[in-house]
């Protein structure tokens, strides 16, 4: 089980919150390692997070909802 973080996108403040802008697989999707799996947003900067490993998506955070950097937003089965 591998957790998927929030990336710190902002270096000023690492405790920033941002939002799942965008998800690309849903949950209990087969993902492969690398697979693009969402775009995130800390104030004006986007980013995509992809997968760190090949697995089964088992839990996401619902878009638009506010997460803090390092936080876990997809968890890798």
């Amino acid at each position: 089980m591998t957790d998927v973080p929030f990336p710190g996108l902002s270096t000023e403040n690492p405790d920033s919150e941002g939002v799942v802008s965008t998800w690309f697989v849903g949950e209990g999707e087969s993902v492969a390692a690398g697979q693009l799996l969402a775009e995130v947003q800390v104030d004006k900067v986007a980013a995509e997070v992809h997968s760190p490993v090949a697995g089964v998506v088992r839990r996401l955070v619902e878009e638009e909802a506010v997460v803090t950097q390092g936080e876990a937003i997809a968890r890798i089965e």
